[in-house]
């Protein structure tokens, strides 16, 4: 099954209808979020600094205004993670996002040409209006989106500033900070945004020892 043969309940309407409204599409790519957020804040992800859906979905929905809107997340599942996983993948269905799973079964095993597949097939059925990427991952997705920008398509990378260089050097892409979304983490991340110091400047201390070098 195809990324667009997924159902989608955000919005009561089936992936794929014949609806003409125009469209905003999110597509959240969760093994790159994942692996950046370790990166941003140095360590494993827990669950009190793992993204809440729920906070993305009402941002997505605001922003839409009365034009229609379809999340989807893209996942790899290790088999040794599947039934962990599941809790997870349930409470996004139930959220209204669509989930489009791959098993991991080699590291070349990826979804990013599934998300741009998906990304091209809703760009053809659809007027797609705005299109947000939850990705990092700029050798992969930094032509593709600019092409669709070039026609008129309004595209957000949604990623980390330390990460997503290649939207914000970007003449044609938006860039948000996932932690900007209002509530997608329920404590701030420990990060050093230095795209966001305040005015008078910041003390960033120490993480490793002088005795160590």
């Amino acid at each position: 099954m195809s990324p667009a043969d997924a159902s989608d309940t955000s919005n009561g309407r089936a992936v794929g209808s014949s609806s003409r409204l125009p469209l905003d599409l999110l597509v959240w790519d969760a093994p790159n979020i994942d692996m950046t957020l370790a990166q941003v804040t140095g360590t494993r992800p827990g669950p009190e600094s793992r993204p809440r859906f729920d906070a993305v979905g009402r941002w997505l929905v605001r922003a839409a205004e009365d034009r229609d809107v379809e999340a989807t997340v893209f996942a790899n599942v290790p088999p040794q993670n599947a039934v962990n996983m599941r809790g997870w993948v349930e409470t996004l269905r139930a959220f209204g996002f669509a989930v489009f799973a791959r098993p991991k079964l080699a590291p070349s095993d990826d979804v990013d040409e599934s998300m741009l597949d998906h990304i091209a097939l809703r760009a053809n059925e659809r007027r797609l209006t705005r299109l947000v990427v939850a990705s990092g991952d700029g050798r992969n997705f930094r032509e593709p989106l600019e092409d669709l920008a070039r026609d008129g398509v309004e595209v957000v990378v949604l990623s980390f500033a330390e990460i997503a260089g290649y939207a914000q050097e970007s003449d044609l892409l938006q860039f948000v900070d996932l932690e900007d979304v209002p509530g997608v983490f329920t404590v701030p991340l420990p990060r050093t945004r230095l795209d966001a110091l305040p005015p008078q400047g910041a003390w960033l201390a120490p993480t490793g020892s002088l005795r160590d070098l």
